[in-house]
């Protein structure tokens, strides 16, 4: 397998622990050990690298000397290899082709960074859900869960928008910034309320007893995203507003 990571500018000497990724961690996780290749980009060519525990060097090109197979075997998920270990380490952190996909290098400060940006994330998704009108509230679980919205309390509702924006902040967020939500949302509750009608092929709004064509949906497109974009033409804020005044 070919890998084509540049090389490092500075190299720091520490103890360093990798671990599989994903769920499956077995007792015993042989990792290939020869037959890798990576692309020297200053030398314009494959090079061939395996790991052996008295070679200076991870690249078979370089080795002296008779060669002493290594092994990498990681326990229950984890490789710990000290500093001292530098060939292994380069290794596994630059060369292998199988870095992030069967294992990753254990960066603690890294990883508190990402964490640390997952709990700001939450944290502001909790402050805008704590601060959100019931409309809005509706509008977004609307998005997330269907006409079940109509049956919540509003106890009901404001707790469920809460759990959603701490479970899911990224998309509660991007839910909470997009106008479009609040108008699909009314939309809903205009054709609930029997203001506007949507034809069975969900292809045709109208209104009134007299059913006046509004527009036609646009191939390819959800209905309500279809009216919420409607609701913002010259034409359709007239509509808006009157939609607006009767769900009052």
């Amino acid at each position: 397998m070919e890998n084509k990571t540049k090389k490092p500018l500075k190299w720091e000497v520490k103890d360093r622990m990798y671990e599989l990724t994903g769920n499956n961690r077995p007792i015993v996780r042989i990792m290939k050990r020869k037959n890798l290749y990576w692309f020297d980009e200053e030398k314009g060519y494959q090079r061939e690298m395996a790991y052996a525990i008295n070679q200076k060097t991870p690249f078979v090109d370089e080795f002296k000397g008779r060669v002493r197979p290594g092994h990498i075997i990681f326990r229950d998920g984890i490789l710990f290899v000290e500093k001292e270990n530098t060939v292994l380490q380069q290794l596994l952190s630059i060369y292998h082709p199988d870095k992030n996909l069967i294992y990753r290098e254990v960066d603690n400060e890294v990883d508190a960074e990402a964490d640390l940006d997952v709990f700001e994330l939450e944290i502001d998704a909790l402050n805008a859900a704590a601060e959100m009108e019931v409309e809005q509230m509706e509008a977004i679980m609307r998005a997330e869960i269907g006409s079940n919205v109509n049956k919540m309390k509003s106890k009901e509702l404001r707790r469920d928008t809460l759990i959603f924006a701490r479970e899911n902040p990224e998309l509660f967020l991007k839910l909470a910034n997009d106008e479009d939500v609040s108008l699909r949302n009314l939309g809903i509750k205009a054709v609930e309320a029997g203001i506007l009608e949507l034809s069975e092929d969900n292809r045709t709004f109208t209104a009134g007893k007299e059913k006046r064509k509004l527009f036609e949906v646009p191939f390819d497109e959800h209905p309500y995203s279809a009216l919420a974009a409607w609701f913002k033409t010259d034409e359709g804020l007239k509509v808006l507003k009157s939609v607006e005044k009767k769900l009052k």
